[in-house]
């Protein structure tokens, strides 16, 4: 696993809060390697690969969420932590817990505009 490879699951919000979440983690990830669906899915979910870097933030972009969102970030720590500190600058993030394994780390974030 790379250090850019980046799981996300998004639930609560529309697909349009989906897609600013994920718009969000492009400026750290690059584009992801699947995005959410536009579906009336309860939970969505994108990925990143290890195939590139983003290019800075993507705070000028920034579309306010209709309602909480819950992101369930799972990845390298490093892709984690990255990703965590990406959508703390961008969105009002409650940290709600992480997990670690030996090689993987999951962490749980509560986001709002």
């Amino acid at each position: 696993m790379s250090d850019t490879q980046l799981t996300v699951t998004l639930s609560g919000g529309d697909a349009d809060d989906a897609r600013a979440v994920v718009g969000a983690l492009e400026g750290t990830f690059g584009p992801p390697q699947e995005r959410p669906s536009d579906t009336d899915a309860t939970v969505r979910m994108a990925t990143f690969g290890g195939e590139g870097e983003g290019t800075g933030t993507a705070e000028d972009g920034h579309r306010p969420l209709s309602e909480p969102v819950t992101v369930t970030v799972q990845g390298t720590p490093e892709a984690v932590r990255r990703a965590s500190d990406a959508l703390s600058r961008i969105f009002t993030a409650r940290d709600e817990g992480a997990a670690a394994g030996d090689q993987e780390q999951e962490r749980q974030l509560v986001l709002e505009s």
